[in-house]
């Protein structure tokens, strides 16, 4: 016993066993780019969150957002989430998770054309080729938004991504697309139809499986985060100001946009 003892003493200072009390936890992060593009882009958050608490993060990344969708009534390997509003909202109303907190100000959707197809006015759209991602995206919630009338709507044609309905604008396989406002300033080769009302900004939200005490520890690293070195770098990367705490407040209501969506 004294021999075993030493040894996972050896090991221990050597760096070679793992804390008995570290878990993994997964980070969902809703899929406006393709997954591969998240799990890079969202890494140092990962590698941040798990230098900080002493336990492994990791990114899960989705195909579409109807398989998120269907993820998220199931909660399964959601421990946090950093996602819109609508979803945030609807986890807090329904699964009971918290939330801990946000990007800065708010966000909104953008429809957009190429740069040779002027439309000023989205009943122009009508029967025309639209790419948006997958119900209930808040892409997909707003255009349902803006026609309520089933006979006089686009041509909805599913995007995987942002970025996949943006390149179906450019090779003009569709008219006119709608993505997050943030992502219309990386394209010079885009005109600007309409901006939707803005939302507060995307949100890190804990289920109730997690600790509190970790979830806490989550929260102060990101709200201090823009105070440490480490913290301005995983923040540089992420393209990010700063993480602003929240509550569920912020968010009360938002959910509501998705009442008509399958398996609300």
């Amino acid at each position: 016993m004294k021999v075993l003892h030493h040894l996972i003493i050896t090991l221990t200072a050597l760096g070679l066993m793992t804390s008995a009390h570290a878990e993994k936890y997964f980070i969902s992060v809703q899929p406006i780019l393709p997954p591969d593009q998240i799990e890079t882009n969202y890494q140092p958050l990962a590698e941040y969150l798990s230098d900080i608490t002493g336990h492994q993060f990791e990114i899960k990344a989705y195909r579409n957002f109807l398989t998120y969708w269907i993820k998220m009534k199931k909660a399964k390997e959601m421990d946090f989430v950093l996602d819109a509003a609508h979803f945030t909202d609807y986890r807090i109303q329904k699964k009971d998770y918290r939330a801990l907190v946000k990007m800065p100000d708010t966000v909104s959707m953008t429809v957009i054309t190429g740069e040779d197809e002027f439309v000023f006015e989205m009943e122009e759209l009508i029967s025309k080729k639209i790419a948006t991602m997958a119900s209930p995206g808040m892409g997909s919630v707003r255009l349902h938004q803006m026609f309520p009338n089933p006979v006089r709507q686009p041509f909805y044609i599913e995007a995987s991504d942002s970025v996949d309905a943006v390149n179906r604008v450019l090779d003009q396989s569709v008219v006119a697309a709608i993505i997050p406002s943030p992502l219309v300033q990386n394209y010079s080769n885009v005109n600007t139809v309409v901006t939707t009302e803005p939302v507060p900004h995307m949100a890190m939200s804990a289920s109730p499986k997690v600790p509190e005490d970790l979830s806490n520890k989550v929260r102060d690293a990101l709200v201090n985060a823009d105070k440490t070195a480490k913290g301005k770098a995983m923040l540089e990367a992420l393209n990010v100001e700063r993480f602003d705490a929240t509550d569920a407040e912020t968010y009360t209501g938002y959910a509501s946009l998705l009442e008509d969506m399958f398996g609300y």
